[in-house]
């Protein structure tokens, strides 16, 4: 969009139309010690060429190195056509599609994504996406709030192995809404949480619990018991709120048919939809998926659109069930940070087309298959072990015992990877530990170049350290 600034004299000229001296003047009703005053720390303005400078110098600073690291963000083939499509004028389009007559085309997308991302994990109704997957977590975990009314303690069990910065963000969401996290520690071991250790943690805190949160995968890669783990909160009349990699439900069992088949799955689903056609893209723009049971459709925030059929036996499509003002109620509305993803989710509806049912299988299928011959190759190697036993997917915890794990992931950066990523500060007590991720993308000269690089690394001892000393 064009920008067209007003000249000096249409200022004077709007001012003595609306009787006062100064732009300044508009705003005397703020007091002085509320005001920013002048911002000390915001730099010069640039013109046109010294930004285009400016961000070749960044754009340059990018690493080439091949990627193997993924906790939470993963490096896909994504289809030229993907974004080429998005990015067209009929879809690349205003983001609030409230009239409903001039948004047409908006809103069928969105109700193609819905059906699609209930398909994928077999639930019952989906929104039309959240900010992210950890800001989707923590409007699940409201939403469980609201709906269990079996319940009146507002505490939820969610175990560590869930994604640290999931946990991180809806702490600071929820706790300010009097709703208690609880930790679950997960079983040193397989790396799983186990039913015990909830049952215990249950006990502990006086037996009534609002919600479970369960992983699958879980941020260590592993495979959690979520059928028993579900039938369990369910005989107890807890609500089981799943956080998903929406491309491995594509040959996983998915959230909405864990469990035994009276107990109908579990509640909630939520998780990022970067997988889905997004790329890594330095940390986003991604989305917040989040689908539920039919029961809990109006504690759901977020917009969902509905299909019907006009007076003349036209097919149309419209926001259903929930008012724009539902969501500017403050404590009384279902979410005050709702914000959807829309260019992103248009992008992941029609990677999703694109690939369909058997591609997504293939897709998560390879990836699987490069992890098992990424981590066959690096257990191999002195000094490299497999921290759990657990079946894992897509991504596994290594533990290293003989160099830190922050030396060597600089190593092998100065050899061109980028390999995992250090669980040193988010879990201290697996020692050196690193996750490392394996998608479709990577080859297998690929995964042979890491191993090397690794098996170089730990038996030259050449970390950053060494080579320094060395320089």
């Amino acid at each position: 969009m064009p920008f067209i600034p007003h000249t000096e004299n249409e200022i004077t000229q709007m001012l003595e139309t609306i009787g006062v001296d100064s732009i300044d003047d508009l705003f005397d009703e703020i007091p002085a010690h509320l005001r920013a005053g002048v911002l000390q720390a915001v730099p010069h303005s640039m013109n046109e060429m010294e930004v285009s400078r400016l961000m070749k110098q960044r754009a340059d600073q990018n690493s080439s190195a091949i990627c193997f690291l993924g906790a939470g963000a993963y490096e896909h083939h994504i289809p030229s056509a993907v974004w080429e499509i998005t990015t067209r004028g009929e879809y690349y389009s205003a983001y609030t599609p409230y009239q409903a007559e001039a948004s047409q085309g908006t809103l069928q997308l969105t109700y193609e994504y819905q059906s699609m991302m209930t398909a994928l994990t077999a639930m019952d109704v989906s929104n039309a996406s959240m900010y992210d997957g950890a800001s989707s977590l923590a409007e699940a975990i409201l939403m469980a709030v609201r709906a269990n009314r079996k319940s009146r303690s507002r505490k939820i069990l969610i175990p560590t192995s869930v994604n640290p910065s999931y946990r991180k963000a809806a702490h600071t969401i929820v706790n300010g809404q009097q709703v208690e996290l609880i930790d679950v520690p997960y079983d040193s071991a397989s790396g799983t949480v186990t039913l015990e250790q909830i049952k215990q943690q249950t006990e502990a805190h006086g037996g009534d619990i609002t919600a479970m949160v369960l992983q699958q995968p879980n941020f260590f890669g592993c495979l959690e018991e979520v059928d028993a783990i579900t039938d369990w909160a369910h005989d107890n009349n807890i609500l089981v709120i799943a956080v998903i990699n929406p491309l491995v439900m594509s040959v996983l069992n998915p959230p909405g048919k864990w469990g035994r088949e009276d107990n109908a799955g579990a509640d909630i689903a939520c998780g990022d939809g970067q997988p889905l056609g997004a790329p890594m893209s330095a940390g986003g723009p991604y989305y917040g998926l989040l689908c539920c049971k039919q029961s809990l459709v109006r504690q759901i925030p977020g917009r969902i659109v509905g299909r019907t059929i006009d007076l003349d036996g036209k097919e149309g499509f419209v926001l259903t069930l929930q008012a724009r003002e539902q969501h500017i109620r403050r404590s009384k509305a279902t979410s005050n940070i709702c914000t959807n993803q829309g260019l992103v989710v248009t992008a992941s509806t029609i990677y999703m087309a694109i690939q369909g049912a058997q591609g997504l299988e293939n897709t998560a299928a390879a990836c699987h298959a490069n992890n098992n011959s990424l981590v066959e190759k690096l257990i191999a190697i002195d000094g490299v072990k497999k921290a759990f036993s657990a079946p894992q997917f897509h991504e596994t915890v290594l533990q290293l015992e003989q160099q830190p794990a922050a030396e060597v992931l600089k190593a092998l950066m100065e050899k061109g990877i980028l390999g995992g990523y250090n669980l040193s500060q988010d879990y201290p007590e697996l020692g050196e530990a690193i996750l490392v991720c394996t998608t479709e993308m990577r080859t297998e000269e690929e995964i042979d170049q890491y191993a090397d690089a690794m098996r170089d690394v730990l038996s030259s001892g050449a970390t950053v350290a060494s080579l320094a000393e060395s320089a």
